[in-house]
């Protein structure tokens, strides 16, 4: 039995039970892949529900305001995917509807080789291979491949043998309605992150032991190569909460920095006389930076000069405005220490 049959035999008994594969909405799909990019399927699925409750079609999520958008998101991160999520809608809607090619599909905002692969092979049966981390490990330890994944030879080599694999069973039926490559795809992507975990794989319990090379040559645990990576940087910032008569300062950060478009409050080198320190050295980690911050209270008894680029709003209202975990944090540390 070859490697691909193998899989889709082992998907029939193992495949996760996901709403996204219970339809061929291309919408519902892109959204689900645009959500669990850098997301566990756990986190996302609670937002890929609300998403499409509040926003149940393509048109819905256009007509929204990119603020709806990113509130909608806060919690999630990386949040040029929400911004993208939502350029993307306007996009599909301006084009009367998803395309239903692998290069029209790559021309919406946001979407990568991966994505475009993912919902042209899920929603329209096109014979196009995903490749993932998933895959990038079960392809890496089955065949023994050790070019590093994250080198442009090993882009190239994966992504051919994943369509190479794709294309040997493109022409079987999986079973009504669902071609094997649609299939194949999925399953793969589940035996990876259920089987062929990065840790503690289940090799006892593999149905491809026999054909495995990184198993044979006891490589399971060496395999896939990765290269070193850039350092990764260290940022420190200080936040200082205003209250005043019921309102507190934000602005909306500003394009080409984290966290761009989300609101946030006063952010100073200066902390000024009579702020209350809350928490100091707050730790939150991001892809390729740690971020340090210091959280502070001030309640002036006259209501100061706003800073530029910086308004006034309702405590009450903070709940509209689309903001990063570490100013939650911020006010989870106020509310900790005002109630």
């Amino acid at each position: 039995m070859s490697f691909a049959t193998t899989l889709l035999q082992w998907f029939r008994q193992n495949g996760r039970s996901l709403p996204w594969r219970e339809t061929r909405d291309p919408y519902a799909i892109w959204l689900s892949e645009i959500i669990l990019q850098q997301t566990r399927i756990e986190q996302g699925l609670p937002y890929w529900q609300r998403f499409m409750q509040r926003w149940p079609t393509v048109d819905d999520l256009a007509a929204a305001t990119e603020d709806e958008v990113l509130r909608e998101w806060q919690g999630l991160g990386y949040y040029s995917r929400a911004r993208n999520l939502h350029a993307a809608a306007r996009q599909v809607v301006a084009l009367g509807g998803f395309p239903t090619t692998i290069a029209g599909l790559r021309s919406l905002k946001g979407v990568g080789d991966y994505t475009a692969a993912a919902i042209g092979s899920f929603a329209f049966d096109l014979p196009a291979a995903v490749v993932d981390g998933n895959v990038f490990r079960v392809l890496s330890r089955h065949y023994g491949i050790a070019t590093p994944i994250n080198s442009t030879q090993g882009k190239h080599e994966f992504t051919a043998l994943a369509q190479q694999l794709v294309d040997d069973i493109a022409d079987l039926s999986y079973r009504p309605h669902t071609s094997a490559a649609s299939a194949y795809n999925q399953a793969i992507m589940d035996f990876g992150a259920t089987q062929c975990t990065p840790a503690a794989p289940r090799c006892e319990q593999c149905p491809l032991q026999e054909t495995c090379i990184a198993l044979h040559d006891d490589k399971v645990g060496l395999l896939p190569v990765k290269s070193k990576t850039l350092k990764v940087k260290e940022r420190h910032l200080c936040y200082v909460y205003v209250r005043y008569d019921g309102q507190t300062m934000l602005r909306r950060r500003p394009l080409g920095d984290i966290w761009q478009g989300l609101y946030e409050p006063w952010l100073t080198d200066v902390v000024p006389q009579g702020a209350v320190l809350l928490q100091q050295g707050v730790k939150h980690v991001l892809t390729h930076r740690i971020v340090y911050a210091d959280f502070w209270l001030w309640q002036p008894a006259e209501r100061p000069t706003l800073p530029d680029g910086y308004f006034w709003t309702d405590e009450a209202d903070i709940d509209r405005y689309g903001i990063s975990r570490l100013v939650e944090l911020l006010l989870e540390q106020l509310n900790q220490r005002l109630h």
